[in-house]
């Protein structure tokens, strides 16, 4: 009961800090303060432009787009419902990715932030603010790492799960900003929400289990 207990605790923190930081982004759009982090990072990453880089770049904004997306989390959720027999798992990584995708729609909408105007060296449609590629794969890669961190039994397997989960979301992230599509707090925005989401998600998941 106190393991439970405190497991709620950390949610309900994560939470708050999730919803502060994105409420800070959210609210200082336009702002300077913002405006120069926003810069300071456009101009170290696309600073490092090179053909080879690009080429990575671009692979890895495909990685975090729809088309690659739903195929894995189509085929992941088969996988769990009908060859390893997680029927809940595969129902709650489908609700996590299918909220991610609606909620980000609504925050776009709401926010209507438009895309950067700098070196663009791919086009993008849609508002800005947040980024949905980066709610995407930090969705996807949080939610696949937590249901198999609850199958996997070695320290190893654990950590390189974690490595993996992390690795993906900060290149999908940084693709984004490097592509000159969307500006850091776009990609910040995205983690805060998309953090605040899964974190509610599991935690709800959690106490069905329990129950």
């Amino acid at each position: 009961m106190k393991q439970l207990s405190l497991r709620f605790l950390i949610a309900f923190i994560l939470c708050i800090g999730f919803g502060i930081l994105f409420g800070y982004f959210s609210t200082t759009i336009g702002v300077d303060s913002l405006s120069s982090f926003d810069s300071i990072i456009i101009n170290a990453i696309q600073g490092l432009e090179t053909p080879w880089l690009t080429t990575i770049m671009t692979i890895f904004t495909w990685i975090g787009s729809g088309y690659v997306v739903a195929p894995i989390t189509v085929i992941a959720a088969i996988l769990l419902y009908f060859v390893f027999k997680k029927r809940h798992q595969a129902f709650l990584l489908v609700v996590v990715i299918a909220g991610t995708v609606t909620f980000n729609h609504l925050l776009k909408l709401y926010f209507k932030r438009e895309r950067p105007v700098i070196h663009r060296i791919m086009d993008a449609n849609g508002y800005s603010f947040p980024s949905g590629h980066t709610m995407m794969a930090f969705s996807l890669y949080v939610i696949i790492a937590y249901i198999a961190w609850r199958n996997i039994e070695t320290r190893l397997g654990k950590v390189l799960l974690i490595v993996f989960a992390a690795f993906m979301i900060i290149m999908i992230g940084t693709s984004r900003i490097y592509l000159g599509v969307h500006f850091p707090s776009d990609v910040a925005g995205g983690l805060m929400a998309s953090g605040f989401w899964v974190t509610i998600a599991v935690t709800v998941y959690a106490l069905y289990q329990r129950r």
